[in-house]
C-alpha cells in the first residue's frame, strides 16, 4: 500500500503592489537537498496517520513544518503521485507570513552515511513566497499539477 501524505499550499492574493497571487513553497532540509534549488521546492506536507482525515493531517503537518496555523476556507487541489509511489493530497488557503520566521520540526538521520553518527535536520530549512512563474521553476516537477489546479481555481 502506498504512503499517503497531505499538505497545504498557502497563497497571498493580488494587491495594488502584487499583480498576481504568490504561493509559499518550502525547501526540504537535510543533506540531500542542501545544494538543490530549482525543481526542489514543495508544498509543506507529511504522512497521514492511520484513520486520520486527510485535511486534518494537512493542517497538522503544515503547522508542524512551518509553525503557522492555517485558516479556512480550504480549496481542494486533488492529489499527485510521487515517483516513490507516495500519494499527496493537497488544499490551498489564503494567508500571509514572514517566511524568515518559519520554524520547522526536525528529523534524525545517520550522517554521513554509515558513520554511526545521528544528526538532526529541520524538515524545512527555508520557505519563501514566489510568483506563479517562479514557482513553476522552483517546484518539484511532480507537484506542478497542484499549482496548475490552484491557478485554475483562483486565476493568475
Amino acid at each position: 500500500m502506498p504512503k499517503i501524505s497531505a499538505g497545504l499550499l498557502m497563497y497571498r492574493g493580488r494587491t495594488e503592489h502584487r499583480a498576481s497571487p504568490e504561493v509559499l513553497l518550502a525547501h526540504p532540509g537535510g543533506p540531500f537537498w542542501k545544494n538543490k534549488d530549482d525543481g526542489a521546492w514543495m508544498i509543506p506536507k507529511g504522512e497521514v496517520e492511520p484513520g486520520e482525515d486527510f485535511l486534518a493531517a494537512a493542517i497538522r503537518e503544515f503547522n508542524e513544518e512551518t509553525g503557522l496555523t492555517p485558516v479556512k476556507p480550504f480549496l481542494a487541489l486533488g492529489q499527485v503521485k510521487h515517483k516513490s509511489g507516495k500519494i499527496v493530497h493537497a488544499w490551498a488557503f489564503q494567508g500571509d507570513c514572514n517566511p524568515n520566521q518559519i520554524r520547522s520540526n526536525t528529523f534524525e538521520l545517520e550522517w554521513p552515511p554509515k558513520s554511526g553518527r545521528k544528526q538532526e535536520f529541520p524538515e524545512i530549512d527555508r520557505a519563501d513566497f514566489f510568483d506563479l512563474s517562479t514557482a513553476r521553476r522552483k517546484m518539484l516537477p511532480v507537484e506542478l499539477p497542484l499549482l496548475d489546479r490552484f491557478v485554475a481555481v483562483i486565476g493568475d
